[in-house]
């Protein structure tokens, strides 16, 4: 039996990646699977790429069984992942600083939309320790300075004899009667408090003896406000020179004294309901005043007042876009060269794999396909170890004590030197 003469058209791989591209920048960005990045700077970036794969994998020695807009998307690739790592190294080093700060939109490429364009992963961030002023923010509307939250006042009628009132139901039906309180609900209605929990900052009245104010707890005069000398002379007259922090301890404790020796009354609140001892009389006081503020959700902003809560609140919502081609240093455009390598070996491999064996007259050819995939591998975790490395030694944390340990570098050296004096 005699076997046909087989006439192939071609007696070489149909795919074949050539030494060098000279596509036109249309071919290159229609070959990229996300097309994230179009730059003209980009696209010769892609175009030099050809060259660099067909070099490093020996396409001038055995045939690479790829095109070139493999080698296109596998740049692509290599400059999203630099950019996926860089964008997580500067977000840890600036969120605590950003936190409620406005974030933006982003479309399917992860690209900024709307009016919010500016892209925070080229910005370097003023700091603000964030989350330490919220904590704090919170501190003090704990101990009625301020905060966050508003503090509202309101008055109580008293009744003769009559110690216990309900200071919750009290305001609530004020509020709701009179909207005389600025706080709004979207499920209460304008200026209602409802069932809203209220927290008691401060209670005080108005005493009829106003002279305790300006004479002092001893009543007579010449004492004004001298906690310091016993001998009840006035400040104006005795002329004491004495430093800021005594000034300040007398304020501290001419207030003290104001609130624990000047008061007729006491209380004590439990459940905000609040008893005054002794029972109010037919004389004083006729009303009292309570400083609170209105349990509200911690993500929801008070009318008017905006403090962040929505804003960044983590990594996710921070303003980080792709970081733009043109942007990328010598050190990064390496990288991602050497990584888009690897991503094309991966493509060589995968490819490879699926003809393990090539038949040829009287045996048959094992392709590498194994090793490729294999080396891909290795190449691509060590690439991207290199530079979260490298990234780790660059926190501002980082920078901070090594400027840390260079200045006490030179003032050890400084010690070494004499300190000659001029003698003319």
């Amino acid at each position: 039996m005699s076997f046909p003469t087989l006439t192939p058209a071609s007696t070489t791989s149909a795919i074949i990646l050539p030494s060098a591209s000279s596509d036109a920048a249309a071919e290159v960005i229609s070959s990229l699977p996300q097309g994230i990045y179009t730059s003209g700077e980009f696209v010769t970036g892609a175009l030099k790429q050809v060259s660099y794969v067909y070099k490093k994998l020996g396409g001038d020695v055995l045939d690479i069984e790829l095109t070139k807009g493999n080698v296109y998307s596998s740049y692509e690739e290599a400059c999203l992942e630099y950019s996926y790592i860089l964008n997580l190294h500067q977000s840890k080093n600036i969120l605590s600083n950003v936190l409620g700060s406005t974030t933006g939109s982003f479309d399917h490429k992860g690209e900024l939309t709307g009016s919010f364009t500016t892209n925070v992963a080229l910005k370097f961030p003023k700091v603000r320790f964030e989350y330490a002023n919220r904590i704090a923010e919170g501190t003090e509307t704990k101990i009625g300075i301020g905060g966050s939250q508003t503090i509202y006042s309101a008055s109580i009628d008293t009744e003769v004899n009559k110690q216990d009132y309900d200071l919750q139901a009290l305001i609530s039906a004020s509020a709701a009667a009179t909207g005389s309180l600025p706080f709004s609900d979207a499920n209460l209605g304008e200026n209602k408090i409802g069932d809203r929990r209220i927290s008691i900052k401060r209670v005080f009245y108005k005493t009829p003896h106003a002279m305790w104010r300006f004479f002092g707890y001893y009543g007579g005069l010449n004492v004004i406000g001298n906690l310091f000398s016993y001998g009840q002379y006035g400040d104006d007259s005795t002329f004491e020179i004495i430093p800021v922090w005594q000034n300040k301890l007398q304020a501290m404790a001419y207030e003290d004294a104001i609130y624990t020796r000047l008061s007729h009354y006491s209380y004590e609140i439990k459940n905000n309901n609040i008893r005054i001892f002794p029972a109010p009389t037919n004389q004083h006081p006729f009303k009292l005043w309570v400083e609170f503020t209105v349990q509200t959700d911690p993500w929801v902003d008070e009318a008017g007042k905006k403090s962040g809560t929505d804003g960044i609140n983590n990594m996710n919502t921070i303003p980080m876009a792709n970081i733009p081609y043109e942007n990328i240093n010598a050190i990064g455009k390496h990288w991602i060269r050497r990584f888009s390598l690897a991503l094309s070996k991966e493509m060589l491999g995968q490819i490879r794999g699926k003809f393990s064996n090539v038949p040829i007259p009287g045996d048959q050819v094992t392709l590498n396909h194994s090793e490729l995939l294999s080396q891909a591998k290795e190449e691509q975790n060590a690439l991207r170890d290199e530079l979260k490395t490298i990234l780790d030694e660059l926190t501002y944390q980082k920078l901070m004590e090594q400027d840390a340990a260079m200045a006490d570098a030179a003032n050890n050296i400084q010690k070494h030197y004499p300190l000659l004096v001029f003698t003319g």
